[in-house]
């Protein structure tokens, strides 16, 4: 199975490029994040008709939103709602397999702001309080004994890692690289043992990015990313994954997404 992950910046607009991405990746799962689009505007004919007849939504309109397509069947669907919000930010979709059911989490965290104090920003308030529930739903899977195979993709919009980043001393106290954001993500990785996939393929001392931002004239000549977007599997999973890698080519593509795909293969 191929899963890739892609923080797409509106499903609508650039649907093009998914259907770019289908014709030269192939997944058979593809989780988008930030879709802006209510689920009764979602462009589901165009994803029929190019075999993912099998879509799990939770969007709102204009803002947020994740969406898990697949040509595969789904046996479960569920929609977590966190800090008492319907804003579009998790879903959940179980897969039937030889080994297993398979759960495919699709995460968007919030971006948090730009201030990183939580007592003078709701929005760095409300990402923090997100994580924490994370690991919370977590543990339970945990205490609940459910937790052989599962996979967590998204945009998590943290880069925890001193080489997630293009400079870990400049970006210390930016949001998305802040210490209590890195210790809270590092909670939730705990809560379900998570592996996170990058790492095991592409060393830590080795620079990886993810999203470059769309005020760079030129960002592939600048390349001061961040790795914002994750692959996580459990434990039991991981001897599964056979392949990984961030698309990196498709941030050039023709009014491309500020972030690239993430691809995970595994069997």
């Amino acid at each position: 199975m191929r899963v890739i992950s892609w923080n797409i910046n509106s499903v609508r607009l650039r649907a093009p490029l998914v259907e770019k991405l289908i014709a030269e990746a192939k997944p058979d799962v593809i989780c988008l994040q930030e879709t802006k689009c209510p689920n009764d505007s979602f462009p589901e004919k165009l994803f029929h008709k190019l075999g993912y007849t099998h879509i799990a939504k939770n969007g709102i309109k204009g803002y947020h939103g994740v969406a898990t397509l697949a040509r595969l069947p789904m046996a479960e669907t569920n929609i977590v709602t966190y800090c008492d919000r319907t804003d579009g930010r998790h879903i959940e979709t179980v897969f039937e397999t030889a080994n297993g059911p398979l759960h495919v989490h699709n995460f968007y965290v919030p971006a948090g702001g730009d201030e990183p104090d939580p007592k003078i920003n709701e929005k760095f308030a409300h990402k923090l309080a997100f994580l924490d529930e994370m690991e919370a739903n977590f543990r339970a899977i945990r205490r609940q004994k459910k937790a052989k195979r599962q996979i967590l993709v998204g945009d998590l919009n943290i880069a925890p890692g001193e080489h997630d980043v293009w400079s870990s001393k400049q970006l210390k106290n930016v949001v998305s690289h802040t210490a209590v954001e890195i210790a809270a993500l590092a909670r939730v990785q705990a809560s379900l043992n998570w592996e996170d996939v990058s790492r095991h393929f592409v060393p830590a001392s080795e620079k990886l990015y993810s999203w470059w931002s769309y005020r760079a004239r030129d960002w592939a000549a600048s390349d001061r990313g961040r790795r914002l977007d994750h692959i996580w599997v459990t434990p039991a999973l991981l001897n599964d994954v056979t392949g990984f890698e961030i698309l990196r080519a498709a941030r050039g593509w023709e009014r491309p997404s500020d972030h690239a795909p993430v691809v995970l293969d595994v069997t």
